[in-house]
């Protein structure tokens, strides 16, 4: 094989250049002609049946174009996992938040003043704000219907209760690994309620022609997807819906469908006028997704080596009033939650919740810092009971090329181990430390979703290519990684590849920028698009040499004979479309198509068992050290380590980005960032001062290392990166918490004041004043 000419090489990101300087149009940005401001009414009860909606008034008030209501949408039920969910309210609200009405104005003041002028009756029922509530006998039912509704065939509601889905994984006789085992170890943990906090907010602008036809702008990563939840709640073809999204100012799975139903709904009652619905910093607090809170029991038996034989994980997930993404979240992460251990008996139930509290769906890992945060804090607890090195009893478990997984798939592409040994020695493992100091580790193993996606490549006849893709570069990079693969499979300068925005009518299908898959499912569909046109100009190209296309090679923008590199023309010199100077066509227009799906196989419901049921496994390690300050239990967080598993680096430079801004949001998520909601249901603190993410301030040291262990179905060997950065993060930072001062906190976020009241209860039961 040929050594790569542009995959590996750092690269910087191709749209860089017009964000830094502002010339990249945001969902913010977007303005139309007389465009038309939409605000949304919401309810204030968590649970409550909707009486009586009054518009009258509203739709009275001069420079009022449309008022909307549920009755308007009675029938436009979507959701990604169940269909559970409506535009707006109709028979009741789930949760405070849920959109009651709509109003579309000439202006922010006339719509604001309109909702105040709706008149909802309400009549107030039990809420139900807790998961363990929720399953409890007798708990009010949140979703009646539920066993009415649409679904997709992996997910198992069940009718008459709140159980969203529950997942089932059965390896293995767990009863058998208790007998084996030597010491068996039960420890409870919990995760906090997570904002995306994106820089931008949710902003759509939606517009009707003459003809019905919808066109979408704005936030999104899932252009196609949210096409065909709209055009399936309307009840219309798909013809008839068009997406185009802006640029995004931050996504992290917080920017899938939302807004779109309710913008859509308003912008069908405005005849033509576009609407444009943009969320304040406090609707998207207290109304859009965020990660979902988990509460873990995992009770894991081992023998006196480390050896573990047995783990079984019961995790209750808080979806919130709606499915969302809870129930996939709640699948993906279920997989995973026996950690990347190699473990003859697993049982593992993960139960998917409704409650009524705001949605929890997709953010960044897709549910894995909630199983990581329990599986990496208890190998710790072991690790001391036994007498161990964590890093000890993790090498001994850790899986490898060619182990099963706790869902029966024989693995490969494993760098977990390596991952492990390089992120400890990045941290100094093992040197000595002052006092206050400590150092603690931690793994992950995540899944990726497989779906269809395809790409389509055009070469223009003057060499330069154009790449058609319908994946969202939500400022991760995939468009310089896309633009590479193609560049690599073509033979050409990476500065002839132009990546043409996305638009659903134009570009390709693509599933969506979710779950680390673009780099791997997008890629390999990219890199045979560029097969596909390749092919074609090698074909053209032997015409010109009188040789059979296999007798060419194309490189560095070159058509050249092989083993003859003076019998060469550049690419332009190929003829293709159509000579200007000339006026005269030459030769054919050159297209490449591809696509790909991986050839995933689903899960057995009863025992979770499957041979494939993920296109790849993605892993890493963590390694932290901080300094704990014993009077305020202020965790100062020094040094962070992290290896991660790529399979291949396409673009190091942007893998190391990935991996730093993880941390960050991984440091938040262990340290600081708590969404919290009252006893009635209602958000408390939805703004950026209440709401504490890290500072540049807080950001600690941070060491990027890149792990290759190639994927043999992988664009190159490359897998997926986005998403695991931030999984290990917590409870590595804990278990350096544990190693500084002797104390361990089982419910995320660590505060001073939690570490605090644990120093305070160590000393007193040390007796030490």
């Amino acid at each position: 094989m040929e050594p790569l000419s542009v995959v590996g090489s750092r690269v910087p990101n191709y749209d860089g250049v017009v964000k830094a300087t502002g010339i990249a149009v945001y969902g913010v940005d977007l303005e139309f002609p007389n465009m038309l401001v939409g605000r949304l009414l919401r309810s204030p009860y968590a649970h409550a049946r909707v009486l009586h909606v009054d518009p009258s008034r509203a739709r009275r008030l001069p420079g009022v174009k449309a008022v909307v209501t549920g009755q308007d949408y009675l029938d436009t039920y979507y959701g990604f996992a169940i269909r559970d969910q409506r535009f707006y309210a109709v028979d009741k609200v789930r949760y405070v938040g849920e959109p009651v009405a709509a109003v579309a104005a000439i202006d922010e003041d006339a719509a604001r003043a309109a909702c105040e002028l709706i008149r909802v009756e309400y009549e107030p029922l039990p809420a139900v704000l807790d998961p363990e509530a929720a399953l409890a006998p007798g708990a009010p039912v949140i979703h009646e219907r539920l066993g009415e509704y649409g679904r997709q065939y992996a997910f198992h509601p069940v009718p008459g209760t709140n159980i969203c889905h529950h997942l089932k994984v059965r390896r293995g006789d767990i009863e058998q690994g208790w007998r084996e085992a030597d010491e068996i170890f039960e420890d409870t943990f919990s995760t906090q309620r997570v904002e995306h906090c994106c820089i931008e907010p949710n902003t759509v602008v939606a517009q009707v022609d003459h003809t019905g036809r919808i066109t979408v702008w704005g936030s999104t990563h899932t252009p196609d997807l949210s096409r065909i939840k709209l055009a399936d709640a309307l009840g219309i073809p798909m013809s008839r819906v068009r997406v185009i999204p802006s640029y995004l100012g931050g996504g992290f799975g917080g920017k899938h469908f939302q807004v779109i139903p309710e913008t859509v709904g308003l912008a069908l009652q405005c005849g033509g006028q576009p609407v444009k619905i943009q969320y304040t910093r406090e609707e998207v607090f207290s109304t859009t997704s965020t990660r979902a809170p988990v509460k873990t029991t995992i009770k894991t038996g081992v023998k006196r080596d480390g050896t573990i034989v047995a783990r079984e994980v019961r995790s209750l997930w808080d979806s919130g009033a709606y499915g969302e993404r809870g129930p996939s979240v709640t699948r993906n992460a279920g997989y995973a939650s026996a950690g990347p251990y190699r473990i003859p008996h697993v049982k593992i139930d993960a139960y998917c919740m409704y409650t009524n509290k705001l949605v929890a769906g997709a953010f960044r890992g897709f549910g894995i810092p909630q199983v990581a945060w329990p599986h990496e804090m208890q190998m710790d607890i072991i690790a001391e009971r036994l007498g161990l090195d964590p890093v000890e009893i993790r090498l001994k478990n850790l899986v490898e090329e060619g182990d099963v997984s706790a869902t029966g798939e024989l693995l490969h592409s494993v760098g977990v181990k390596e991952s492990l040994i390089k992120a400890a020695a990045a941290i100094g493992w093992g040197k000595p430390k002052p006092p206050g100091r400590g150092r603690g580790i931690a793994c992950m193993q995540k899944t990726s979703p497989s779906f269809s996606s395809s790409a389509a490549v055009k070469v223009n006849p003057d060499g330069t290519v154009e790449l058609l893709t319908t994946a969202v570069d939500c400022g991760q990079g995939s468009n310089t990684v896309l633009a590479q693969i193609l560049a690599e499979e073509l033979g050409v300068p990476l500065s002839v590849v132009h990546v043409a925005p996305p638009d659903t009518e134009v570009t390709p299908f693509d599933w969506g920028t979710a779950g680390s898959r673009t780099t791997f499912m997008v890629g390999n569909a990219v890199r045979a698009a560029g097969q596909d046109a390749k092919r074609q100009i090698l074909e053209l190209a032997a015409e010109l040499f009188e040789c059979s296309p296999d007798d060419l090679v194309a490189r560095d923008g070159w058509i050249q004979v092989k083993g003859s590199p003076d019998r060469k023309v550049p690419l332009a010199k190929v003829p293709m479309g159509f000579d200007y100077h000339k006026g005269v066509g030459k030769g054919r227009v050159v297209v490449g198509r591809g696509e790909f799906t991986s050839d995933t196989t689903g899960i057995d419901p009863e025992t979770g068992q499957g041979p494939k049921p993920t296109p790849f496994w993605m892993y890493a390690s963590q390694a932290a050290e901080v300094q704990v300050d014993e009077e305020t239990g202020y965790v100062r967080v020094l040094h962070l380590s992290a290896a991660h598993d790529v399979g291949k680096a396409i673009n190091p430079l942007a893998c190391e980005g990935q991996i730093e801004g993880a941390i960050a949001m991984g440091v938040g998520y262990g340290l600081t960032e708590n969404l919290v909601v009252d006893e009635k249901g209602a958000v408390v603190n939805p703004t950026l001062t209440n709401y504490l993410i890290p500072t540049v301030l807080e950001m600690p040291e941070v060491t990027p290392i890149i792990i290759e262990a190639p994927h043999r179905e992988g664009p190159f060997g490359a897998k997926g990166l986005g998403e695991p950065g931030l999984a290990p993060t917590a409870p590595a930072i804990a278990n350096a918490i544990y190693d500084a001062v002797g104390v361990r906190i089982h419910d995320l976020p660590i505060t001073p004041e939690k570490v605090l009241k644990a120093l305070q209860e160590k000393k007193a039961r040390e007796g030490v004043r």
